[in-house]
């Protein structure tokens, strides 16, 4: 269920900050350079292969693994708050402070049970006899 939040909301936003890319705050003054609308499209494929791989290793009982696909994912939330380091980001309409904010929930949400994973997330395997 968290994982399919999740996706489903970094499918709004991305296509958003993408699609309406000069709707966003300007961000070529912000503390970091700002990414292209083409790097912002390419880094959800990232992200999400990355999250797909989490899932499926935690699937397969592969902790280690799906700790660390997990936790690259969770950065596809979490890295919207770049928005906030931006002058006017609040001043974006409500619907997409909305999407923004449950994104950077969403992702530490995601980070949080990568961490689980990696520290006491053991699922039971099958029973050698």
């Amino acid at each position: 269920m968290l994982m399919t939040a999740a996706f489903v909301v970094s499918v709004v936003h991305y296509v958003d900050n993408v699609a309406n890319y000069a709707d966003y705050p300007d961000a070529s003054g912000g503390p970091v350079p700002a990414p292209s609308a083409a790097l912002i499209a390419v880094s959800w494929f990232v992200f999400t292969a990355a999250g797909i791989v989490g899932v499926l290793a935690y699937r397969a009982g592969r902790t280690s693994v799906a700790a660390v696909g997990l936790a690259v994912y969770s950065g596809s939330g979490i890295i919207g708050i770049g928005h906030y380091t931006v002058a006017g980001a609040t001043d974006m309409v409500w619907w997409r402070q909305a999407h923004v904010v449950a994104d950077i929930l969403l992702g530490f949400a995601v980070l949080g049970f990568a961490l689980w994973v990696a520290t006491r997330g053991r699922r039971p395997g099958p029973v050698a006899r």
